[in-house]
């Protein structure tokens, strides 16, 4: 049975215009295929939804970069943000192959969904930047969602709390007697940040204040990134 009080700090931003809405069921239509897929089988989910994730920081970071250079205007520290978002989904799923330990179906799988939504992200971000955006901001909601669940599961002992990998511990400095659990726990506060900062840009490019959300889990240093990314310029 679920508890809805792992989900009160779950937040959502309501679509407010078209791109809005489109980005919000083009994402709970993905949703859809990856339910049906894994079910329950959250650390598998997890290496394919890291690997789509780690997709439009690196997509973005360039395409500003290139922008930048072609205007030969400052970027504000976008890019930055941008590409360490990329390298921060990068890390959840080097932790999730030592968990899950995918099968070679499950990595075709994963080769066949990064190709399609590298293609399409790009094309949808040359388009309309403000509507990528808006799409990351979503999925960032789903793989909360998702990660709530998993540490439901965990805590009810539908998963086993085993041991967290090294490269996990080293990565977010967690104690040596770190489990499974701890690194949800982190990973779903860096799901929070990578929402709030997708969101965040979307708003800016609709010209509109940013409607930043913090969440107590997330790290101080995700927390100022965050206010930072509140008074830059749009990118």
């Amino acid at each position: 049975m679920t508890d809805n009080s792992y989900f009160k700090n779950n937040t959502h931003h309501k679509p407010q215009n078209f791109q809005g809405r489109f980005a919000y069921r083009l994402v709970k239509f993905m949703r859809f295929f990856a339910d049906a897929f894994f079910a329950k089988r959250y650390g598998h989910r997890a290496v394919v939804l890291e690997t789509v994730a780690a997709v439009p920081g690196m997509v973005g970071g360039m395409m500003l970069h290139l922008k930048s250079l072609r205007r030969m205007e400052d970027d504000h520290g976008w890019i930055h943000t941008l590409l360490a978002e990329a390298e921060n989904e990068r890390m959840h799923l080097m932790t999730f192959v030592k968990i899950a330990k995918p099968t070679k179906l499950e990595r075709f799988l994963v080769l066949m969904v990064q190709v399609i939504f590298y293609v399409m992200y790009l094309i949808l971000y040359m388009v309309s930047a403000k509507t990528a955006h808006r799409v990351v901001g979503y999925l960032e909601e789903e793989a909360v969602h998702s990660y709530t669940e998993y540490l439901q599961r965990i805590d009810d002992g539908e998963v086993e709390n085993i041991a967290a990998p090294k490269i996990a511990k080293d990565y977010w400095g967690l104690p040596e007697d770190a489990t499974l659990r701890d690194v949800v726990v982190v990973i779903r506060a860096d799901e929070m940040t990578h929402r709030e900062v997708n969101h965040c840009i979307a708003d800016k490019l609709e010209n509109k204040a940013c409607d930043i959300h913090l969440a107590e889990e997330m790290s101080p240093d995700a927390q100022d990134e965050l206010r930072v990314c509140e008074s830059r310029e749009a990118p």
